[in-house]
């Protein structure tokens, strides 16, 4: 568990080392799957969300940038209050426990999934924390992005916006 954090945490370091974070155009396919519980234990499924623009976002509690973004992220949930568009934090590789001890001292109220063991974040093709996808309305992936961003400022709001049209 101890290497595969340092390996994450390598990567994180990188990300955060290179160039600002780019959103990448994705070409629409359809995500792998995704149910989670969260940590109520109530079971989120991506599919329900269709018809609505949806953010996922890989994360972990002890990654420094994706401590970082969570206030943009907060700040963009409120900011889209009943539009059509949701959030799904996809906590990686932590126990329960982990994440209600962060959700301790970062308040935020968007959905936060439990991926506990990473298969998931796996099946995503995830390599680094945070990776983000945007979802259109269809259900298809239309945006990503590995790093952090402002989520409720500049590049990341107009794209939303764009597919909220």
């Amino acid at each position: 568990m101890m290497l595969k954090r340092w390996s994450c945490l390598v990567l994180a370091l990188l990300a955060l080392s290179a160039q600002a974070a780019e959103f990448i155009k994705a070409d629409g396919v359809a995500p792998p799957a995704l149910a989670l519980k969260d940590a109520e234990g109530q079971l989120h499924r991506l599919d329900a969300y269709r018809g609505k623009v949806v953010l996922v976002n890989f994360w972990a509690g002890w990654c420094p940038p994706c401590r970082e973004e969570m206030p943009s992220m907060q700040r963009l949930k409120e900011k889209m209050a009943g539009r059509q568009f949701a959030m799904l934090g996809v906590n990686s590789g932590e126990s329960r426990a982990e994440l209600e001890e962060f959700l301790q001292t970062v308040k935020v109220d968007f959905d936060i999934l439990l991926d506990s063991d990473s298969a998931v974040t796996k099946r995503w093709k995830v390599y680094g924390l945070p990776t983000s996808f945007l979802i259109d309305r269809h259900g298809k992936v239309r945006y990503t992005l590995t790093g952090t961003t402002e989520w409720d400022k500049d590049e990341a709001l107009a794209l939303i916006e764009a597919l909220l049209k």
